[in-house]
């Protein structure tokens, strides 16, 4: 083969072609379908198994019963791929998986296999066979889990500004100011309210504590907070806050105290309903960590604790991993 005209190419790990062109490959053409085929390896190996230990166990409202997740494995496959072809079918395997189901009352516990459903398997070329046709797996972007700021002009020259916290599941956190400085916040894209409204909510009432937490300097703040007047007097600025955002979550539907912070401590205190995930929390970390930022800056003025009075930094001392 070697005395044949051209010379041979090797394209990825393991296929090796002959090329006639006289110019010689300045780099080696990687084996593109490489990027399906370990990507779909790794989700069997790994990304089945994350995936239900991310949703498992599963419990009854009274946590009486839990079902948890132990093993699962792939079948031989009913049709090779030339016979999903030919029969117009899937090529595909049984998935089961073995589940443990515990009485916590009782102690009983009960282990079982159960069938899934067919797992489409991958062929070597990265596709799939569906119904005899071959199909392959179109990729899309999408935005990262993560913390997105933006601002933009409003029609009067005023520079309005916003934050969006996107997980990798759960609802999205929108924050804005308006026009006359107002911080406002969206919960899962409906009606805005005022920021100090979703802080109330998690048990911030009163305005000394939300001004404790994010300090008495800024100006939007203020604002926001006379926007966020106490309008029913029968219920406290908390219980008030949680019946206005599950009124906004759940329109139509009677409200409460308790069902309104229920359902606020599911939708952003769950795991299993709220996950930024690593790369998520990495780049929320990566944005807003105060010691990462204040690495090799000079402090203007000595800092103290306020309970001892020990000087922690000097004025005009840089800060270093030391110091932090």
């Amino acid at each position: 083969m070697n005395n044949l005209a051209g010379h041979l190419v090797k394209y990825g790990k393991h296929r090796v072609r002959r090329s006639y062109s006289r110019i010689k490959e300045v780099l080696d053409l990687p084996n593109l379908i490489e990027v399906q085929t370990d990507s779909y390896k790794w989700f069997l190996d790994e990304g089945l198994r994350e995936m239900f230990d991310d949703i498992m166990p599963i419990e009854d409202f009274q946590g009486k019963l839990s079902l948890e997740f132990v093993d699962y494995q792939l079948l031989e496959p009913k049709y090779t791929v030339e016979e999903a072809r030919q029969h117009d079918a899937n090529y595909s395997a049984p998935l089961h998986v073995t589940l443990r189901l515990i009485n916590h009352e009782t102690g009983e516990i009960k282990s079982q296999d159960v069938f899934f459903g067919d797992f489409p398997l991958m062929t070597k070329q990265g596709t799939f066979i569906i119904n005899g046709a071959e199909r392959v797996i179109v990729s899309q972007l999408v935005r990262s889990p993560g913390v997105y700021f933006n601002s933009e002009l409003d029609k009067n020259g005023r520079t309005n500004y916003g934050t969006t916290v996107i997980p990798n599941r759960g609802a999205w956190l929108e924050y804005e100011t308006d026009a006359k400085n107002v911080a406002y916040v969206r919960i899962d894209r409906t009606r805005k309210i005022p920021l100090t409204e979703l802080i109330r909510a998690l048990g911030y009432g009163s305005d000394n504590e939300i001004v404790e937490i994010l300090g008495s300097n800024s100006d939007s703040l203020m604002l926001t907070l006379e926007k966020d007047v106490h309008k029913n007097m029968d219920d406290s600025r908390v219980e008030e806050s949680l019946k206005d955002i599950y009124e906004r979550l759940r329109p139509g539907e009677p409200k409460t105290a308790d069902s309104s912070r229920s359902l606020l401590t599911a939708r952003f205190f769950d795991p299993k309903r709220y996950d930024l995930a690593p790369v998520g929390r990495y780049k929320i970390n990566k944005k807003l960590d105060l010691k990462t930022r204040l690495l090799n800056l000079t402090v203007a003025e000595t800092l103290a604790d306020p309970d001892t009075g020990e000087i922690i930094v000097n004025k005009d001392e840089v800060i270093d991993k030391q110091v932090m």
